[in-house]
């Protein structure tokens, strides 16, 4: 949860205001999991904040929802020129994809009870996306 809350922080996902007039604050939950090796072995604990994005609503938190994709042909097709012309071939896995995407739209989200020092009316006001939001994909 500590590396999570860094990675949010270090990124710049949220402020903490004051809940604008009229809107409302998402709620968010904790989503662990434990990842093994090969043969078994716990390998890492994970958790990860996910917005509970099945309370927004459309036109008002969330406009767009589309996100483009590769096709596995097309990967297929760049693994084949990959082989035949001998073109050297690099894997990098991104860590917190989803939190590079900027939100256009003004979303909410609840502060954890770590938080709740700042007082009753303050929320998280979005500037990244989060897992979890309809639009997160964009």
């Amino acid at each position: 949860m500590q590396e999570e809350m860094k990675a949010l922080q270090q990124n710049k996902t949220w402020e903490i205001v004051d809940l604008p007039k009229e809107k409302h604050a998402i709620g968010y939950k904790w989503v662990f999991r434990i990842k093994y090796d090969s043969k078994g072995v716990v390998e890492r604990y994970k958790a990860r904040l996910v917005v509970k994005g099945y309370n927004q609503q459309e036109d008002i938190d969330y406009f767009k929802t589309f996100f483009p994709v590769v096709k596995m042909v097309t990967v297929r097709t760049i693994l084949t020129l990959t082989a035949i012309h001998g073109w050297p071939l690099f894997q990098m896995e991104v860590n917190n994809t989803f939190l590079q995407g900027d939100l256009l739209e003004e979303l909410s989200m609840r502060i954890s009870q770590r938080f709740d020092n700042f007082g009753k009316n303050k929320v998280c006001k979005l500037n990244k996306s989060l897992y979890g939001l309809k639009q997160a994909f964009r």
